[in-house]
């Protein structure tokens, strides 16, 4: 019978975006929101700038995503591109090479030579690529996966406080929206830990915690000054 494993660490590249892109859009409009709001201007004012924040950082982050994924993807290439040169300049060298990775975590000289041979044999540029370069199906880059889950997840997270901005009143519309994030914050730090198999109770209290201090810092600020910020 073939023996299946499911692990976790196969989600790292959509998981990182996808808890990033919510966290972010929670975080950075109910902050926005709840800025605003402090400053004292109207409820239609608290809206727009809540929708402006939502579509400014849904493409913010998109496009800070691809470009930093890509630039990772191109590094990626750039190495493997040397390692096919220097295979086809130098192959005992390379072969080498890989016998000594092999033997530097524990495999017996003459043992890591042969598993050397027979993986160059097999696919010489994927062995380096994984064994030296550390590079794997599960770690490429993905440019545009990373930036459309960091939008799609943005405008999620963005949502909730710009719907409870949208029924609260004008009146307790800061403790409403500061109240609601915090929720959804523990919310998400409980979903991303439980898909990534980390603990829960830290992963709720680091994403709550930061949320807190970035609405309160933010409403600060417009109580301050009396302007949205």
């Amino acid at each position: 019978m073939v023996h299946r494993e499911a692990h976790r660490v196969d989600r790292i590249g959509w998981l990182r975006a996808a808890v990033l892109g919510a966290n972010d859009g929670l975080v950075s409009t109910a902050s926005l929101v709840v800025g605003v709001a402090a400053a004292s201007t109207g409820h239609s004012s608290v809206l727009i700038a809540g929708v402006a924040g939502l579509a400014a950082g849904a493409m913010s982050m998109a496009a800070g995503e691809y470009v930093s994924v890509s630039s990772q993807s191109d590094t990626e290439k750039a190495d493997l591109a040397r390692e096919t040169s220097e295979l086809a300049g130098d192959h005992e060298a390379e072969l080498r090479e890989l016998a000594g990775i092999y033997v530097g975590r524990g495999v017996a000289p003459d043992l890591a030579a042969e598993v050397a041979q027979q993986m160059m044999s097999h696919d010489a540029l994927g062995a380096h690529a994984r064994d030296e370069l550390g590079i794997s199906e599960i770690t490429t880059a993905r440019p545009i996966q990373a930036a459309l889950t960091s939008a799609v997840t943005f405008s999620a997270g963005a949502a909730l406080p710009l719907v409870v901005a949208a029924v609260a009143p004008m009146s307790g519309l800061v403790v409403w929206v500061a109240g609601s994030a915090l929720a959804g914050l523990a919310a998400l730090g409980a979903l991303g830990a439980r898909a990534g198999g980390a603990p829960m109770g830290r992963s709720v209290v680091r994403v709550v915690f930061w949320g807190a201090l970035a609405m309160a810092i933010t409403a600060g600020v417009g109580r301050l000054f009396d302007v949205a910020v």
